[in-house]
């Protein structure tokens, strides 16, 4: 909420030295525009109150102040981003606004033009990418468009650093923004009276008035009782609310602006559209998409991956030698030794095994990223998403998920209906991510030596059938919303950027390996503790006298229905998921004491060790637990930020995992009949076919429920037309 204090005097067009801000979509230029403009000679920190970088420089060649504020779509503060936004418009009263559009998405750029055209402040319309725009045929012109808006607009090309002596001209120049009248005469009047009403100093006044037509109680400090009178005699002209009356305006006013300035020119087509006709075909999009992920994941964990880990294995196995020969030459203790071979090394070593799978995986992942073709798919599978009650945003999520759970959750900021966040935020970490992957390749390895990628993948494609179900159930009985709209832009198809993909790979294998050499390092010296150790702190113990089997054994009943026995090593392992999904693996090592030989699981499942009762059925039921239970401590604090608060979190927890628990069950109970010869497989087939009709069918009548088009949130690509 504002205070009026806070709103300090304009000074647009004052001083010689001037406060910048940079705003605009998100990929529309803008960062890279800012580093230009800077030399990116940046300072960088965090907004007051939020974790939200902040970024702000000295415009080369002046003294002139430009803050790069975060990646917004309108300036109705539905996520965090926007909301510092607009506190940084009110609060710091910048000289000049830099507006940058992306002129191959005017219509969704121009939304949050509008509203800064709504500001007592100049704005200045950076217009980007339009060279990008003419190889589609179609031509913007500038003055046109300039005249349309009621302001200066420069054309420049962020990435190819052109227009850009006509930009830092425009900055200095004296120039005018024009308060427009886009919306209709009793809207208008509306604004006008209920500017009349507020305080005489306030700046920014038809701005303000148009948001509290809309209803937005952030600016109720400046509402006097004459205004709710005002709202509520123009709402009577309407059928609906004011603030879907004024949205659909202004993209009546931005349809005209892009009639008048927009020429376009016949244009052969492109190989872009000539590849959309396969990759966007209503029919062949969803089976290629299941093929390129099926092909990811046997690339990563399967075939490739496989070989690649061999030598990694034995590198790790042999430093474990080398480094127990040396400390028992020079006399060191057994249990330092112990420590270090046995906890440290067999620990970490587990983990970090894994990691050229990673990189495979993440190679693949940030290919699909740079040719455009994850774009595509979000947006061809939106329609799929509202269907349940998601935004098409929420692939976005998912796909960062798969590196890490904890970006992928902060992701979900992005969305802007709340529910469809919080939901987000829930289901981001069912997705399979790095964290996990060496759970599903070692089990897969092991017991599915011929199919270890095809078993990798199904996992993969398991969580998102979960997801949709999950989806389903919420939409049905927590978040029952109306479904939000999702605009997003396709970018031409390109080859992807191998210095790109590298950072990306780099980065994301980095993170991992810091987990590894962080929390894993402590966690496996705790664990090797708790095994080398008795309640009477007696060194040496056996295995089963130790403190880590003493607590596992009590709780290991839990475990029973989707193991098939009480195991204590496993029982624990899995507990210790929730630091860290990673630790799973390198508790099993430990536990087994074990610096090599980790990779293929052949020392690990031995016969008459503490992990040697796994069969195919429950080492399949135990990856399903550890790939759906509740996430890592990270991601759990993350859900609670994005959720709201820790009660939300708990619920969101407890679900997770009991959902796991349960799912995981009956792959067991359903598995190990399959295995013994109770239960025809083909039956089970036939039942998930079955069981994938039946969702599709309820997520069919979900959509439409009600006959109403008042209630219905599908107008314009409605499937009842």
């Amino acid at each position: 909420m504002f205070k009026k204090g806070r709103i300090k005097t304009n000074r647009c067009g004052g001083d010689k030295i001037m406060k910048v801000g940079l705003i605009g979509n998100q990929n529309s230029g803008k960062t890279t525009l800012f580093n230009y403009l800077t030399g990116m000679n940046a300072k960088i920190g965090n907004w007051p109150g939020v974790t939200i970088e902040k970024k702000t420089g000295k415009i080369k060649g002046t003294e002139h102040e430009i803050t790069d504020l975060p990646g917004i779509y309108s300036l109705s503060p539905y996520t965090t981003e926007e909301e510092v936004s607009r506190n940084y418009v009110f609060e710091e009263n910048p000289d000049l606004i830099i507006n940058i559009v992306d002129a191959t998405s005017l219509e969704r750029s121009l939304y949050l033009t509008t509203q800064l055209l709504e500001l007592n402040c100049k704005v200045l319309v950076a217009l980007n990418m339009a060279d990008i725009l003419e190889k589609k045929g179609l031509k913007i012109d500038v003055d046109k468009l300039s005249k349309e808006l009621g302001t200066k607009v420069v054309q420049i090309s962020a990435l190819k650093e052109t227009g850009m002596d006509d930009l830092l001209k425009a900055i200095d120049e004296d120039f005018t923004t024009l308060n427009k009248e886009i919306y209709d005469s009793n809207i208008e009047t509306g604004i006008k009276e209920v500017e009349s009403k507020l305080d005489k100093d306030l700046k920014h006044k038809r701005f303000v008035a148009v948001n509290l037509l809309e209803g937005d109680d952030r600016f109720e400090n400046f509402s006097a009782p004459e205004v709710s009178e005002i709202i509520e005699k123009i709402s009577k002209n309407y059928d609906t609310d004011l603030e879907e009356i004024i949205a659909t305006q202004r993209y009546d006013y931005i349809e005209k602006v892009k009639k008048a300035s927009i020429v376009k020119k016949q244009m052969p087509e492109t190989l872009s559209d000539k590849l959309d006709k396969v990759f966007l075909n209503k029919w062949l999009a969803f089976p290629i998409f299941v093929v390129i992920m099926f092909l990811v994941y046997y690339l990563s964990v399967g075939v490739v991956g496989s070989a690649t880990v061999d030598w990694v294995g034995d590198a790790i196995g042999a430093l474990g030698d080398k480094i127990s020969e040396g400390m028992e030459a020079i006399g060191t203790s057994d249990w330092l030794t112990s420590l270090v071979v046995d906890g440290i090394i067999a620990g970490v070593g587990a983990v970090l095994g894994f990691v050229p799978q990673l990189i495979i995986l993440f190679f693949c992942i940030a290919i699909l990223e740079t040719t455009g073709y994850m774009s595509r798919i979000s947006l061809f599978l939106d329609k799929v998403f509202r269907r349940l009650g998601l935004s098409g945003k929420s692939l976005i999520s998912f796909i960062v998920g798969s590196g890490c759970s904890v970006p992928g959750i902060m992701t979900s900021r992005i969305i802007e209906n709340e529910d469809e966040r919080k939901m987000t935020s829930i289901l981001t970490p069912f997705i399979p991510c790095s964290a996990k992957l060496p759970i599903i390749a070692l089990f897969a390895g092991y017991f599915f030596p011929d199919n270890s990628g095809a078993v990798s993948a199904s996992l993969y494609f398991f969580a998102i059938a979960v997801i949709i179900f999950c989806a389903l159930l919420m939409k049905k009985f927590v978040f029952k919303h109306t479904a939000s709209t999702y605009i997003s832009e396709l970018p031409e198809y390109k080859l992807p950027s191998l210095k790109y993909v590298a950072k990306e790979v780099f980065d994301k294998v980095m993170a991992f390996i810091k987990r590894a050499g962080t929390i894993i390092l402590l966690c496996s010296i705790i664990i090797w503790f708790l095994l080398s150790f008795s309640f009477k702190m007696e060194y040496g113990v056996d295995i089963e006298d130790s403190m880590l089997a003493t607590i596992g054994n009590k709780i290991s009943w839990i475990f029973e229905p989707m193991l098939g026995t009480k195991s204590w090593g496993a029982t624990v392992s899995a507990i210790q998921g929730l630091v860290a999904k990673e630790q799973v693996v390198s508790s099993m090592a430990v536990i087994n004491g074990l610096a090599d030989d980790v990779d293929d699981g052949s020392a690990i499942f031995s016969d008459g060790g503490v992990f040697g009762f796994f069969t195919a059925a429950s080492a399949y039921a135990f990856m399903v637990f550890n790939l759906f239970s509740a996430p890592c401590f990270g991601a759990i604090g993350a859900m609670r930020r994005e959720l709201g608060g820790t009660k939300r979190m708990l619920k969101a927890v407890i679900f997770q995992t009991s959902f796991a628990w349960v799912l995981a069950t009956i792959v067991y109970q359903v598995g190990s009949r399959i295995e013994s010869g109770e239960i025809n497989i083909a039956n089970v087939i036939i039942g998930g076919i079955i069981l994938i009709v039946a969702i599709g069918i309820i997520a069919s009548k979900v959509k439409h429920k009600g006959s109403e088009c008042s209630s219905c949130p599908y107008c314009s690509s409605c499937d009842k037309k």
